[in-house]
């Protein structure tokens, strides 16, 4: 019986997991609240009867029979219940009606004067919806399931001009929210996408055709995924792009912040040539604004500006010893890697401080130069924010975890000036903060303290914003102020004139599909501003969707090297699907663009 009833509530949660982005939060909020009204054990009247009638009036809220009188009976009953109920039942149903009154006040208000969602909501297509550049996930998978690869690449191409790279490093938020999960797991949408460049180059998929020139032209401060998305929209609408970047070689953190073993570069390379093959693009490389040129002569010589300049310098802690030669950022020390310096860490002692996906490329980066021993040290786990599978793929090539140790001082020898150990404080962990995550606080235990001879900071990144805020462009702790269009603000706080920013230099580091994403609102807002209104036109026709296929199947995975030979090389680690894992991956698919919800974002149907 037990077993049974855990496959059923094993389901439910998936059905949980998988509630569609668009959806009414008072809708989601009065299905946990019945959920926790069948979890009443019906001893005490505060939770039995209390949570029945909270229900009542929440029904009737969304009925578009509420009223203010009726939204304050269903507050001061909450508070009832959650000060008065025996148990946690009726305590944290309460407080979780309490807390979505709080924070979603203009939800309730709407339904009660406007007899309506805020704005109308509708579920969207979740795969698309939490993708960032908004690609539409359904129509090249079907693609892919009839091997028009061409077809398949240039669709993603609509949205997102890096199929490739995106294939092998995007963190895939695409599955999130995958309605799959309701019958068995999410789609693989990396794993296809990454099935799809591998049986066809991206080089070889013919791009769409640019639009008659414009005689615009804009300058793109920044060669990675933000700045050359820019560039290849700009281009396809027919405006001319010069793309300016400090590095020798295009590509930014994909280039000099994500390992060889993840991304080989000469597949980096396949995107980087597609797009400039996209139109009127000029590249000028070794070139740093501040230095080499200033902004006022790019501002003064193009039409618009768009910063993309991403975070590519590595946070130090302000510390004693924080400068030692042998204490470096982690992404510092990925660029010296990506750029060729020989660091060898033979019989090597290295200790990492973070647990973010940077921290975890430095990590498997210091076991192929050959470490001896790497251990990854967190406050608490939360910490560790990578990827499951980068922290899985780690430990198997021998990196060591540990959590609960706050990072208190480094020590070094005064006559090397080198660092050889941290100090670390043991923690234990406390109540949860407002946001859901957990606090920690130092344990009675005494400090530890931990030799290494390489010491890695992975506790984040910034821009190199110095030369635009002399240059008299908002920033602030680092970052430029850019609204959601990507247009800066100006000094006294209105809009800067054709300026615009987006990616890593305006959020902080982020993924590389979000700094994609960027690139493209700012190409489309530039366009408007310089008084057009292109489309980039995809001529792909996306096939008809057939029946749904509800038989539970299992979801093929991307495998990888063996630990022991992967470990020993930089080669790329992933290993192609079969034919028959893509072809029956992609039969997985349910084709939400047509079955089961309301709309595609941004018009991206058939």
């Amino acid at each position: 019986m037990n077993s049974r009833m855990s496959v059923v509530l094993n389901k439910f949660k998936t059905r949980i997991t998988s509630y569609p982005p668009g959806m009414c939060p008072l809708v989601l909020y009065r299905s946990l609240l019945q959920m926790s009204m069948n979890q009443s054990c019906g001893k005490c009247v505060p939770c039995r009867d209390g949570l029945c009638e909270v229900e009542r009036l929440l029904a009737a809220i969304l009925r578009g029979e509420g009223s203010q009188e009726i939204l304050d009976k269903m507050e001061s009953m909450c508070k009832m219940i959650a000060q008065s109920a025996d148990c946690a039942v009726g305590v944290v149903a309460a407080n979780m009606v309490l807390d979505s009154m709080a924070e979603f006040a203009d939800e309730y208000q709407s339904h009660i004067n406007e007899r309506r969602c805020v704005e109308n909501t509708i579920q969207t297509v979740p795969c698309v919806t939490m993708c960032p550049a908004h690609v539409n996930v359904p129509g090249y998978i079907a693609l892919v399931k009839e091997k028009r690869w061409a077809d398949a690449i240039n669709l993603i191409r609509d949205k997102n001009p890096f199929p490739t790279a995106c294939a092998m490093v995007c963190e895939h938020p695409c599955e999130n929210k995958c309605r799959r999960s309701i019958i068995d797991e999410p789609i693989n949408i990396r794993g296809l996408k990454k099935f799809a460049v591998d049986q066809l180059n991206a080089r070889e998929a013919v791009l769409p055709k640019a639009n008659v020139k414009t005689g615009k032209k804009i300058a793109i401060v920044g060669g990675g995924p933000s700045g050359l998305t820019c560039a290849y929209f700009l281009a396809l609408m027919g405006h001319k792009a010069v793309v300016f970047d400090e590095h020798e070689k295009l590509g930014g953190m994909l280039r000099y912040g994500i390992p060889e073993y993840r991304l080989p570069k000469e597949k980096l390379d396949d995107d980087i040539q597609s797009i400039l093959k996209a139109g009127d693009i000029e590249i000028k490389c070794g070139t740093k604004v501040g230095r080499d040129i200033q902004l006022d002569e790019l501002k003064k010589n193009y039409d618009a500006l768009y910063l993309g300049i991403g975070a590519q310098i590595g946070n130090r802690m302000p510390i004693e010893n924080a400068d030692c030669p042998n204490v470096i950022p982690a992404a510092d020390f990925l660029q010296k890697v990506a750029k060729g310096e020989k660091i060898d860490l033979t019989g090597k002692r290295v200790v990492l401080i973070g647990g973010g996906n940077v921290a975890m490329d430095a990590a498997r980066t210091a076991a192929r130069l050959n470490a001896a021993t790497i251990h990854v040290f967190t406050r608490k786990r939360d910490d560790m924010t990578a990827l499951s599978s980068e922290i899985r793929s780690a430990m198997q090539e021998g990196v060591r975890f540990r959590t609960l140790l706050s990072f208190l001082n480094i020590e070094a020898d005064k006559e090397s000036g080198l660092a050889t150990a941290v100090w670390l404080q043991p923690q234990i962990l406390g109540p949860y903060d407002k946001n859901g995550l957990m606090t920690t606080e130092h344990s009675s235990a005494y400090p530890y303290r931990f030799k290494c001879d390489l010491l890695i900071l992975g506790v984040g990144q910034r821009s190199d914003s110095a030369a635009f805020e002399a240059a008299g462009l908002p920033v602030e702790r680092g970052r430029i102020l850019a609204d959601e269009a990507c247009q800066v603000k100006g000094a006294d706080g209105k809009l800067a004139e054709g300026i615009f920013s987006g990616g890593d230099c305006v959020t902080g580091p982020s993924t590389a599909i979000n700094a994609i994403a960027a690139g493209q609102v700012a190409a489309y807002n530039i366009d408007e501003y310089l008084g057009y209104h292109h489309k980039v036109e995809c001529s792909v026709t996306v096939p008809g969707a057939l029946p749904n296929n509800c038989v539970p199947t299992g979801r093929a995975m991307i495998e990888e090297r063996d630990p022991f030979e992967r470990v020993c090389d930089f080669g790329h680690v992933e290993i192609p699907m079969t034919e028959e894992e893509g072809f029956r991956e992609a039969s997985r698919c349910l084709r939400c663009d047509h079955f089961g919800c309301g709309s595609m974002v941004g018009g991206m149907g058939e």
